[in-house]
């Protein structure tokens, strides 16, 4: 069972709001809902009524005591990496243009016909 769906799983808990809770993991809310199903299918019942105001059922208050003994007892979340500000280097196309010569066509430019 992997530690971020504990994680998820407490936090909906807790709060017994979808949105709120995507917002404080800072995930959306379709992901908060795939993790709940994902750990539902793990432990083989529902664990979260999401008929109405969402409230836990009986197997989801007793795993919350497990899920939060376990999160407790795991190492904190590493940081997330912020990549450097800037962008990629634009990448070098070709020599460039010839400098214009005063009343010189463009070197492989065909006139223009009228």
């Amino acid at each position: 069972m992997k530690l971020a769906l504990l994680r998820r799983y407490v936090v909906l808990a807790e709060t017994l709001h979808f949105p709120r809770a995507a917002k404080e993991l800072g995930i959306p809310l379709a992901s908060l809902y795939t993790s709940l199903d994902k750990l539902e299918e793990e432990v083989g019942h529902t664990l979260v009524n999401r008929e109405g105001t969402p409230r836990l059922t009986n197997v989801g208050e007793l795993f919350l005591v497990e899920a939060q003994a376990t999160v407790a007892a795991a190492p904190p979340p590493a940081p997330k990496t912020v990549a450097p500000a800037g962008g990629k280097a634009k990448a070098s196309k070709g020599k460039g243009r010839a400098p214009i010569v005063k009343g010189q066509p463009k070197p492989y430019k065909k006139r223009q016909g009228r």
